[in-house]
């Protein structure tokens, strides 16, 4: 693991008008680390992982992303270009709908060959020997290669979406409620798969839910957000079995009570 920081942010701030979106929001993400950011609907989570993504301008404040070259870059004094790079290459972002993050009307294999080709491998037998590896690593039959996605099920379709996101071999993935809407026995493959890859290939994410059971299988470190502030952040198993401030309290007993 590196020494460095992958990403510094510092007083990131997002403001509707006199609505917060998020305020004051500062953490480090390490190499490797997986960091959950949880609350509630409407607690600003989702704001916030858009404005670390780039999706969304904040209203102040920074990011910095540690680049390949060794150097820390703010990632809003980047032009449009580089920053769309950045999401091409280096990083990847799982929407909760598949759908948001997949090109539906072409193949399985082309989702995953697009993400090789955007970094310039132009090699077809390579493409495609590439994709169908990593259809197998995310438990989709290589027969299927040639099966556009709006045929395949909630579940596969999110699987094809974390195939397309991690064949580039990013350093760092933005989830935003990667097992919402699907099915509990399908949310469960899904999280023991995403804990593997995210091991095997040392990755770091942000993931972004309100389900806590998700947050301790996947996060070595939580954040937990309520009226656009971070109100408690520590390791996940601290923040979940001994929660200090009364909103966490509150969001691990009606967990427990359900």
């Amino acid at each position: 693991m590196s020494d460095m920081p992958l990403l510094k942010v510092r007083d990131l701030s997002k403001f509707y008008g006199k609505r917060i979106g998020c305020a004051n929001v500062a953490f480090e993400l390490w190499p490797g680390e997986v960091l959950a950011i949880v609350g509630e609907s409407g607690s600003g989570k989702t704001t916030l992982l858009n404005c670390l993504s780039t999706r969304l301008m904040p209203t102040t404040g920074s990011v910095e992303y540690h680049m390949r070259d060794g150097g820390y870059r703010d990632l809003y004094h980047m032009s449009e270009a580089e920053r769309r790079f950045l999401m091409r290459t280096d990083w990847g972002f799982v929407h909760q709908n598949p759908a948001d993050g997949l090109r539906m009307t072409v193949s399985a294999g082309a989702n995953v060959g697009e993400r090789l080709m955007a970094i310039g491998d132009r090699h077809y037998g390579n493409i495609r020997r590439t994709a169908s590896d990593w259809l197998e690593r995310v438990e989709i039959s290589t027969d299927r290669i040639d099966d556009q996605p709006r045929a395949f099920s909630g579940g596969m379709r999110q699987r094809l979406q974390i195939a397309r996101n991690l064949v580039t071999g990013p350093r760092l993935v933005f989830m935003d409620e990667p097992t919402g809407g699907l099915d509990v026995s399908v949310q469960a493959r899904l999280l023991d798969l995403v804990r593997g890859l995210v091991n095997d290939l040392g990755l770091s994410a942000i993931v972004v839910t309100h389900d806590l059971a998700v947050a301790r299988l996947l996060s070595h470190r939580m954040m937990v957000m309520k009226d656009g502030h971070v109100i408690e952040q520590g390791l996940t198993d601290r923040v979940l079995d001994d929660p200090r401030e009364p909103y966490t309290q509150l969001l691990v007993s009606s967990i427990l009570q359900v």
